[in-house]
């Protein structure tokens, strides 16, 4: 495998960028398990090996069950498995990560605001957007499962 640059030694203030992201996605009001979820489920839909290694053990760490993640690419089928809370946010999390299919909807957006404040959306949608660029980062880097990032 071909080896790619590795943006923490290449440029540190663009990692330093990215740090700050998520030192902000650490005091959110929504919860550990929604973010998780929010993280696998992009990273699925980008195929992002590194990083769907890294949050299923973390979601593991966290509580999570093997049968949510396993079925985490399926849930919209699985109905009985995941809330209406958690259904909202990976509808949020699959239209963001697939923007120029149609975006964010005004249905998903409206369905949102049944469970959470605008506020709590503002995060959800950061918590998307930074989880798609460490896809991003990962996968133009050849980033693989159980690698060190540094």
């Amino acid at each position: 495998m071909q080896k790619r640059v590795n943006i923490n030694s290449a440029d540190p203030n663009a990692l330093k960028a990215m740090m700050g992201l998520e030192t902000y996605l650490s005091h959110i009001s929504i919860s550990k398990t929604l973010k998780e979820l929010i993280k696998i489920r992009a990273s699925q839909i980008n195929r992002c090996a590194y990083c769907i290694d890294m949050h299923t053990k973390d979601a593991l760490k966290n509580g999570e069950t093997n049968q949510r993640i396993f079925l985490l690419n399926a849930w919209k089928e699985a109905t009985e498995i995941f809330t209406h809370e958690e259904r909202a946010v990976l509808a949020i999390t699959e239209e963001m990560t697939l923007i120029r299919q149609k975006g964010l909807t005004d249905e998903t957006y409206k369905n949102a605001l049944q469970f959470f404040s605008e506020n709590q959306i503002a995060e959800i949608i950061m918590a998307v957007i930074t989880i798609n660029a460490w896809n991003r980062i990962a996968i133009s880097g050849l980033f693989q499962p159980g690698q060190a990032f540094a």
